[in-house]
């Protein structure tokens, strides 16, 4: 799936408020890491960055590729409007989005990105595990993400309640998308990526050659909660008519923006050096497309959207 979703028991943003009674300072993105206990003894712990808002002043720190633009370590703000759980795509990093990451903590917002065991650049065995696992075990991880973030106290008490319990969205891309589908309700069914790839494969070469197994949504008309879907138009990874779109036709809560000109990888960060993928380097773009006007767009939509969508979610 693809693009930036969004989910929630509250709201989702695929590609993806509230006002709180005081009036909150201007804030700056703070920066910590978190490490959270494997799901057993012997798994290895999920790696998290997480971003909130601090009234400390931020400075520039190279993360490998990328770029962190927030003040390490900070002391957090004493409210949040919300945690926002994010997601990375296949073989990706808790990193990739650090943009618009940093929006949405100055926005108000606790943002969690966790680095998918199994699924990041330093892992990729749990697709090899086969398509059951990899379809059930990416939204567990969040979730696992989602309830110890809610258990714990340096954390807890900031977020942002109100009479149906912790404000939650989340962001996701690519795979990430399908995640946070999943944490609203979707489940995956695993017969449709063989039948899409036989007849479809020489339209949809990328998606059908990364040894996926299975995994579409046949429960979207279930998920109710509020749902924005940005497509890239360009899209080679995830074709939009076969992904993008299907969802959107599928999905009675969500809303469609398609991005001009857009190939798959312009929701990241740009790295600093080149990464190759199965659909070329993250760091490119096509001709004429500015990336850059792209993540600053998004760094003002992606904070109102959670901002009216939050309040208006149904319960549960």
């Amino acid at each position: 799936m693809r693009a930036t979703t969004l989910l929630s028991r509250h709201a989702l943003l695929l590609a993806s408020g509230l006002l709180l009674s005081c009036q909150l300072l201007a804030a700056e993105a703070g920066w910590r890491q978190l490490r959270i206990p494997g799901a057993t003894p012997d798994a290895a712990p999920t790696v998290v960055a997480l971003y909130y808002p601090t009234q400390a002043a931020p400075r520039t720190t190279a993360m490998g590729p990328f770029t962190v633009r927030a003040a390490i370590q900070a002391p957090p703000d004493e409210k949040f409007k919300g945690l926002i759980l994010l997601s990375h795509g296949l073989a990706g990093t808790e990193l990739g989005h650090n943009s618009l990451a940093e929006a949405l903590a100055r926005a108000g917002y606790l943002v969690a990105a966790l680095r998918h065991p199994g699924d990041n650049w330093q892992d990729g065995s749990l697709l090899k595990q086969g398509g059951a696992a990899y379809f059930g075990e990416r939204p567990r991880q969040a979730s696992r993400v989602i309830d110890a973030l809610l258990q714990d106290p340096q954390w807890k008490d900031r977020i942002a309640r109100d009479d149906q319990g912790p404000r939650i969205g989340a962001v996701g891309h690519s795979a990430g998308g399908y995640t946070v589908l999943a944490l609203a309700g979707a489940q995956a069914d695993l017969s449709r990526i063989a039948t899409h790839c036989a007849s479809e494969r020489a339209a949809d070469p990328v998606f059908c050659g990364v040894g996926r197994d299975g995994g579409t949504a046949a429960s979207l008309a279930q998920v109710r909660v509020p749902t924005r879907i940005y497509e890239a138009e360009q899209d080679r990874f995830l074709v939009p008519r076969f992904h993008a779109e299907w969802i959107a036709r599928n999905m009675p809560a969500a809303e469609l923006r398609r991005i001009p000109n857009a190939w798959h990888f312009a929701f990241m960060d740009t790295p600093s050096m080149p990464i190759q993928t199965p659909d070329g380097d993250i760091a490119a773009d096509p001709p004429g497309f500015d990336r850059q006007a792209l993540l600053a767009r998004l760094g003002r939509e992606v904070p109102a959207f959670f901002d009216e969508a939050l309040p208006k979610s149904p319960a549960p």
